[in-house]
Formats: structure tokens, C-alpha cells, sequence
């Protein structure tokens, strides 16, 4: 009697690791028990750098509207209270691509914030 082999799905879950893992130092990339580790922990990485990411943006806009504002005498912290109050309902990320690239748009934004405070 001829012995049991894994069949197709064994094979297809090796190629779908070795595959994800293509591209690793040595054997990482070619032997299977040691891809499957790398990838798994390459995932975990992926994840947590994803949720990272997010709040590196955050910090990322919140320096340059920092910078922004003091280029109109005004702290970072003002100017986020100054809007509440003027009721702009634009996020960090619009305000800071604002602050960026168009700056006439945020001298006005800035006067609306100095008119609420």
C-alpha cells in the first residue's frame, strides 16, 4: 500500500508562506519552518507599524501647524483653541496641507482664529 501524502493543501499553505517570505536573507526565504517564523513575525511587525503610522501623521501635522503659527505669533495651542472657537471644523491634516502649500489661505485662517480669541 502506498503511503498518505499530505495532498494539494500542505503544498499550498507552504507556497503562500514561501511566497510572502521571498525577498528574506538566506534561509528564511527557502526553507519553509524558518519562513513560516519570519513571516509571522514580519506580520506582527506590519501590524503594529500600521497603527504607528497613525500617529506619526498626528505628530507629523501637529509640528508643522506649530511651526505654521508661530510664523504668525501664535503657540500651537492657541491656535487649535482659536479654531474651536471659530467654530473650523477642519482636522490637523487639511489645516497642516493648508499651512504647507498655501499660506495666504492660512493667514486668513489665522485671522479668523485671532477674531474668536
Amino acid at each position: 500500500m502506498p503511503r498518505a501524502k499530505r495532498g494539494f493543501k500542505g503544498r499550498r499553505r507552504h507556497k503562500r508562506v514561501l511566497k510572502a517570505a521571498s525577498g528574506f536573507y538566506g534561509r528564511r526565504s527557502t526553507c519553509f519552518r524558518r519562513a513560516l517564523d519570519a513571516v509571522r513575525h514580519a506580520m506582527e511587525h506590519a501590524y503594529e507599524g500600521r497603527k504607528r503610522k497613525k500617529r506619526l501623521m498626528r505628530r507629523l501635522w501637529i509640528v508643522r501647524l506649530n511651526a505654521a503659527a508661530r510664523q504668525h505669533d501664535l503657540s500651537y495651542s492657541r491656535f487649535i483653541e482659536g479654531c474651536g472657537k471659530a467654530g473650523i471644523e477642519l482636522d490637523r491634516k487639511v489645516l497642516a496641507e493648508i499651512a504647507m502649500h498655501d499660506q495666504a489661505a492660512f493667514g486668513k485662517v489665522v485671522e479668523a482664529v485671532r477674531a474668536a480669541l
